[in-house]
């Protein structure tokens, strides 16, 4: 689309809202930024509009949001804002941001999502290409907006895009020519009225544009997608850990597998990979689909599997002291994630659990905390909502800080046990996100004596 002259509304004024509107001002366009969050909440944003002499706002959303041609929304906006609802009201054309970037993206665009796995997965498949020699950017959810590198992506140049549902509410157009969703399970169920089908149907539009031309890899395992998804135009290949694949990835036996149509050829072993667990085999599975239809040689898949690290706040290893094993997992900010991050383990279990609860329901991990955990601690607003749920038969207890939880299991834990921090819930009630929370949690740690 050409923007050159046009006046843009972006609302939101962090990352993705800072960089849409650089974007946006470098292709001639006149933004307008407006965030509701007082001023010094926005220091960063305040310094780059100020600089690159960027009209905004912040405090308040007025009358001049609506004097635009269109608007861009960041992610952290609520789909039912009343900034959002007066626009539709009135009329006036909203995009998110991925669907603004990827305008001007020249590149391929792999577009990953999910309810869990969406970094480790499109870490992975970042490493992946780049170590295979494809020059390929990670974007996205992943933490750098893709209004942000848009422009660099060239035509034979990749562009891994973590994708989440509240990045592809207001896509129009969106058309990536890999698309990938790792599963569905329920989640953000407070930003969707509590309906799973309207989430859901969130997830599914990462495909809603694709053609015959582009790729649709989908979990085999997880009903809720493919049946949504089986009378699309587009390309399909699936992954499994449970069933061999005609067309797409499969686990058996240890083997990693990559069939189609017929021929089936053996990538690698689960063992090459350095990032354990089922939930990570998983996610290569689905990174492997795609490298092969790149074209890329089994052995460099292998050699780029076994050399990925993994990503920072999920299921990380922080110290070990006095044979208690501490790890960061932040970034489980739902209930499954945390049911990932439980099944990891074999020793006893000392769980940090709360945080600004989005519609949680215990009663998928009540048996696995029976069996593995020796003691909750409870923190955030939803720390009486988790020691009503789990207080009954394990020891909970409600702490005011990440410090009073690390200070009582550093008293508490017995060696040969685990520290986790893997809330189940989002971090906004006590920090600025779930990094802000992990780099705290590994702070604390890290100082104990």
């Amino acid at each position: 689309m050409e923007i050159a002259g046009k006046k843009i509304a972006i609302i939101g004024a962090v990352k993705s809202g800072i960089a849409s509107a650089q974007l946006a001002k470098k292709l001639g366009a006149v933004p307008f930024v407006s965030d509701g969050s007082p001023k010094d909440k926005l220091l960063h944003a305040h310094q780059v509009f100020e600089k690159e002499n960027i009209a905004y706002e912040f405090g308040e959303h007025s009358a001049k949001v609506y004097d635009c041609d269109f608007i861009v929304t960041s992610p952290g906006v609520p789909t039912n804002s009343m900034v959002l609802s007066t626009a539709i009201e009135k009329g006036i054309k909203i995009y998110s941001e991925v669907e603004f970037a990827s305008w001007f993206c020249k590149g391929s665009i792999i577009s990953i999502t999910g309810t869990n796995g969406k970094t480790t997965t499109t870490a992975l498949m970042n490493h992946t290409l780049n170590e295979c020699g494809i020059k390929c950017f990670a974007a996205g959810n992943i933490g750098n907006p893709f209004s942000e590198i848009a422009l660099e992506v060239k035509e034979d140049e990749f562009v891994a895009l973590e994708t989440s549902s509240f990045q592809l509410d207001f896509t129009v157009k969106f058309k990536p020519h890999f698309s990938m969703i790792l599963n569905i399970t329920p989640d953000h169920l407070d930003r969707y009225d509590n309906n799973f089908d309207k989430y859901a149907a969130s997830k599914i539009r990462i495909a809603a544009n694709q053609t015959e031309e582009d790729f649709f890899i989908y979990n085999a395992d997880d009903t809720n997608t493919f049946e949504t998804m089986k009378n699309s135009r587009v390309q399909k290949l699936a992954f499994s850990l449970k069933k061999e694949i005609p067309v797409g990835a499969y686990h058996k036996n240890g083997d990693m597998c990559f069939a189609w149509f017929g021929k089936v050829s053996k990538v690698c072993s689960s063992n090459d990979l350095f990032i354990k667990g089922e939930h990570n085999i998983a996610n290569a599975l689905a990174v492997m689909a795609i490298a092969k239809l790149l074209n890329i040689p089994n052995q460099k898949i292998r050699d780029a599997f076994a050399s990925f690290k993994g990503v920072e706040h999920r299921i990380e290893f922080v110290r070990e002291l006095e044979g208690v094993e501490y790890y960061n997992d932040s970034k489980a900010t739902n209930v499954d994630s945390v049911i990932v991050a439980l099944k990891t383990f074999t020793k006893p279990i000392y769980l940090i659990l709360g945080g600004k609860d989005k519609g949680n329901n215990y009663d998928d991990i009540k048996e696995l905390v029976k069996e593995n955990v020796k003691k909750i601690y409870a923190i955030g607003v939803s720390a009486q909502k988790v020691e009503d749920y789990f207080g009954a038969f394990v020891q909970t207890e409600k702490k005011e800080s990440l410090l009073a939880c690390v200070e009582a299991a550093r008293n508490e834990a017995e060696a040969g046990s685990v520290l986790l921090l893997s809330p189940a819930c989002a971090s906004f009630d006590m920090f600025e996100d779930y990094m802000h929370r992990g780099n705290i949690f590994k702070q604390v740690v890290k100082g104990l004596k």
